[in-house]
């Protein structure tokens, strides 16, 4: 964005603290396709859901780096959001304990 600085005051900690989330993302969307799985083995009642917190907390941590630029919006609030860093990293935990239960 023209006039934008993003390394500029307390922004530099915003957009370095958004590839830790984006990083676990990708290791887990990668993790997916290579044992998928881990979800297809599950009943409905669970993938159901699992599914739809996954693909908003993946979704949520892919989008951040480009929301946290922009800085204004419907959608820089929601991918900042506080539950939206939770459903990542227990979206991640149970794609974790389900590869080493099963």
């Amino acid at each position: 964005m023209v006039g934008r600085n993003l390394r500029a005051g307390s922004a530099l900690g915003m957009i370095d603290g958004a590839m830790l989330p984006l990083c676990l993302a990708a290791g887990v969307a990668v993790w997916l396709l290579l044992r998928p799985d881990l979800i297809q083995a599950l009943p409905l009642v669970w993938r159901l859901p699992l599914i739809v917190i996954g693909a908003w907390a993946l979704g949520a941590a892919f989008v951040r780096p480009l929301a946290l630029e922009v800085g204004e919006g419907w959608l820089w609030r929601q991918a900042g959001a506080p539950w939206s860093h939770l459903a990542l990293w227990v979206f991640a935990g149970v794609i974790v304990s389900l590869s080493i239960l099963g």
